[in-house]
């Protein structure tokens, strides 16, 4: 890649062009270096020096990724949205129909991840790719939104389990309006925020606790799997009072009470879906913390959306030939259609067992969702992008992780809560929001690369090749059509109360980054010091006589 100096600053130092970095081609490394050397000559050459240790390996990647993702049990908690707008055709079909387009995505993202395997992401590759004032100030707005849809994912799954865990209350108690007082809302929520922020501080101290959680979660997460499908289907099976529905209505049944034409109507049923598979960039702001990224990077990634869309169709269709009461799951008197289904068919008692699994491993996925995301928010504090950005990307040398950018991840998503308090309707599309957001940083990157060209992507070790191109565009061509019909209303005529305030929410936040942008970040974002640079990269080198890197002007 050719490289382009800027002049130097005031203060005599040369600062790099704003976003020039040294690529490296992994086939240049001698073989007698180890895994550990490579990641790290590799990372010090993208500009940043190994803050952060390899601790995990690929298993318990794609276990994180897996309880990220969290597909059966996110088709669970929306399987209301989805009979609504479309039914059981639109569940399941819907649901494979996103996946062919979500592993377009996830391989694209994973050729760039796997030729730029930085924790920023997807705002990195942008500011690499077009090395231009417009570039940057893409790249720049692609890492807010990016944070935003991850903080927004975060607080999501914290207000889901507020609400599972009120819910339980409500199973046994159908009178008590606590579960609908904002301030019961608010505290529960902000409690949930707060231990699984403290799980990801103490925890990191110890290298194994994070792989090793994340394992646990994920064979319980799949264990309950079993559990879940087996109680629904066997208590059908024994109770003369209860049968399955036919294949006909699981498999192609259409039901539209949206309001919308039916070709509209399919386009919002893929919400769910959307929804179900969003968010694999974890793997991608963890990429600093696992060994040989740029060959594990992508393969966790396409894994874990093929592994979350196949358990969540069998999960949908356990669920769907269980469903008794169709009206009932659509409207359900605790809110939450999944725990309806459940009392339908397993009774109370065991019901709340069922649930009360199902909220200890919704924790656990919590607190993984939580760490993809304050990594996010440590790497864009790392290159300049928020204010107190040198503060912020501080990483504790006792705690083993940033804990200031940790608690200032936590700090925010408790604000979203006190909407609680007073403001519904616009929580609710702050939750709704972060699907969108992060299909738009999705879409952004993969655009660039199509702009400026295939030939100008650095070596790595996940190549398309020939079929690139197409996938690209595919995936390109997924993000702007689903991200249109997020937008939409429910209904084609909606009460104030039931409209999408999403755009709004979406363009209340482009309005805050550019403020950023003029206040500090276009002075800070991708703007690091070429000498130190290079000095991390000759320090990481160890032995110039075995590790055979060309760092020079020209270099690839």
């Amino acid at each position: 890649m050719s490289r382009n100096r800027s002049n130097s600053n005031s203060g005599g130092s040369t600062k790099k062009d704003a976003n020039t970095m040294k690529f490296i081609d992994p086939r240049d490394l001698d073989d007698s270096v180890d895994q550990a050397t490579r990641d790290a000559v590799d990372l010090a050459a993208l500009g940043h020096s190994q803050a952060l240790s390899r601790k995990f390996d690929i298993w318990s990647m794609l276990a994180l990724a897996f309880c990220v993702l969290g597909t059966y049990s996110t088709e669970a908690q929306d399987l209301s949205s989805g009979l609504t707008n479309g039914g059981p055709v639109a569940v399941l079909w819907g649901l494979a129909v996103v996946t062919i387009f979500n592993l377009c995505v996830a391989v694209s993202m994973g050729e760039l991840c796997s030729s730029m395997p930085t924790a920023l992401g997807q705002a990195f590759w942008i500011s690499q790719l077009s090395q231009t004032p417009l570039g940057r100030f893409a790249a720049y707005m692609c890492a807010w939104i990016n944070t935003f849809g991850w903080w927004t994912l975060t607080a999501s799954q914290n207000a889901f389990m507020t609400e599972f865990v009120l819910g339980m209350k409500v199973m046994f108690d159908p009178d008590w309006d606590g579960a609908n007082k904002g301030w019961v809302q608010f505290l529960v929520y902000v409690g949930i925020t707060i231990a699984f922020t403290a799980i990801n501080h103490v925890g990191c101290r110890n290298e194994k606790f994070l792989p090793g959680f994340n394992n646990f979660v994920g064979i319980w997460y799949v264990g309950l799997f079993f559990v879940l499908g087996l109680a629904l289907l066997i208590s059908v099976g024994i109770k003369d009072d209860l049968k399955y529905q036919s294949a006909k209505f699981v498999f192609a049944t259409w039901i539209n009470q949206s309001g919308w034409p039916d070709g509209v109507t399919w386009f919002i049923g893929l919400v769910q879906g959307a929804y179900g598979l969003t968010a694999f960039d974890s793997v991608i702001h963890m990429v600093e913390e696992i060994p040989a990224p740029r060959k594990n990077g992508p393969k966790t990634m396409y894994l874990s959306v093929l592994c979350g869309a196949i358990s969540g169709f069998i999960f949908m269709v356990m669920c769907l030939f269980t469903i008794q009461n169709l009206d009932n799951v659509l409207d359900p008197p605790t809110g939450l259609p999944f725990v309806e289904l459940l009392q339908e068919t397993v009774g109370l008692n065991g019901a709340a067992v069922l649930v009360a699994l199902f909220i200890f491993n919704g924790m656990g996925q919590g607190v993984s969702v939580l760490t993809s995301a304050s990594r996010l928010t440590w790497s864009f504090s790392r290159d300049g992008g928020i204010p107190y950005a040198a503060y912020f990307s501080h990483v504790d040398p006792t705690w083993k992780v940033p804990v200031r950018a940790l608690w200032l991840q936590a700090f925010i998503i408790s604000l979203v809560g006190i909407l609680y308090l007073f403001a519904n309707t616009v929580l609710e599309a702050i939750l709704s929001v972060s699907t969108i957001a992060l299909t738009v940083s999705y879409g952004m990157p993969i655009v660039v690369l199509l702009m400026v060209g295939r030939d100008k992507l650095p070596p790595g070790e996940f190549k398309l090749g020939k079929f690139g191109m197409p996938l690209n565009v595919v995936s390109v061509i997924y993000c702007v059509i689903t991200t249109v019909f997020f937008l939409f209303p429910g209904d084609p005529n909606p009460a104030p109360a039931d409209m999408n305030y999403a755009i709004a929410v979406f363009g209340v936040m482009l309005v805050a980054a550019i403020g950023f942008w003029f206040v500090k970040g276009r002075v800070s974002f991708m703007q690091m010091d070429e000498e130190l640079m290079g000095e991390a990269v000759r320090e990481l080198s160890y032995d110039e006589q075995n590790v055979h890197v060309d760092l020079s002007a020209d270099a690839k």
